[in-house]
């Protein structure tokens, strides 16, 4: 019998691997670093300053901007989620659904399409329809094209789910929803968390559909960057991507927690 190869023993994968990550979190490292520069000049290192901090936090365009986002982002959140779970039931545990790849394959569609494909689709079929309103433009964009972020997770740990505890609910002569609420939710909460997750840092990361569908008073937070950008980088910006950064860690180690705890209920015997 041929004994498993360990890849750490392979040639020049450490160095390779080392190499990957430095070439990875780089770029990320010094814009943390930077953003404590107390020069206004960003490439010119004079010494350590939280000013630029205190500076995008007293930016009320900017606080407009991460309220907007925050906003659609939460709303497209809830949206996605509850379509996501709702495909997924249907898809999973349908036992009558026809064309089942098919549907699965609609509900994906936003990952296989271009999102400037989406945006200019979505853009024309609001100015149809006459909707002008760059909230309502941008809540139910986000909300089409965050479900299948959310559909993922949650098909995922649907399909992993065993049976035998919703047919044991069933025997006891439990009703479907109080079989869903009491055993099938709590079993899947981490997948359906893990996606709201995703949804949200999809949300909040999006700049195409946001660029082309937010009017005026409806800027969100990455438009918002882009526009500071054609001005020219500046210290204030690198503390604006620093907090982003921090907060896109805090919520994925959440998510992570959240995940791993469900694996280790779902092992106990």
């Amino acid at each position: 019998m041929m004994k498993g190869h360990d890849v750490k023993h392979y040639p020049g994968l450490g160095p390779l691997a080392v190499f990957f990550f430095i070439y990875l979190y780089a770029p990320l490292a010094v814009i943390i670093a930077y953003s404590f520069n107390a020069n206004r000049v960003a490439g010119v290192w004079t010494g350590f300053s939280t000013h630029w901090y205190a500076s995008a936090l007293n930016n009320r365009a900017l606080m407009n901007a991460l309220e907007t986002s925050l906003t659609v982002a939460a709303v497209a959140t809830v949206v996605s989620t509850l379509i996501a779970l709702s495909a997924a039931l249907a898809i999973i545990r349908g036992k009558n659904v026809r064309y089942r790849k098919l549907c699965e394959t609609i509900v994906n569609l936003p990952l296989l399409l271009p999102e400037i494909v989406l945006a200019v689709a979505t853009l024309i079929v609001f100015s149809l329809v006459n909707v002008q309103n760059g909230m309502l433009r941008l809540v139910i964009a986000h909300s089409a094209f965050c479900t299948p972020f959310a559909f993922l997770p949650i098909r995922a740990r649907l399909q992993g789910m065993s049976l035998d505890l919703e047919e044991a609910s069933a025997d006891l002569y439990a009703d479907r929803w109080t079989t869903f609420r009491r055993v099938t939710l709590p079993l899947i909460f981490p997948g359906v968390f893990s996606g709201a997750m995703l949804a949200f840092l999809i949300s909040m990361d999006d700049f195409i559909t946001s660029n082309m569908l937010s009017t005026g008073g409806s800027t969100t937070l990455p438009v918002y960057i882009f526009s500071l950008i054609r001005a020219g980088t500046s210290p204030e910006l690198n503390a604006i991507a620093t907090l982003l950064i921090l907060a896109s860690l805090i919520l994925a180690t959440v998510a992570l927690l959240v995940a791993a705890r469900g694996t280790r209920e779902n092992a106990e015997p």
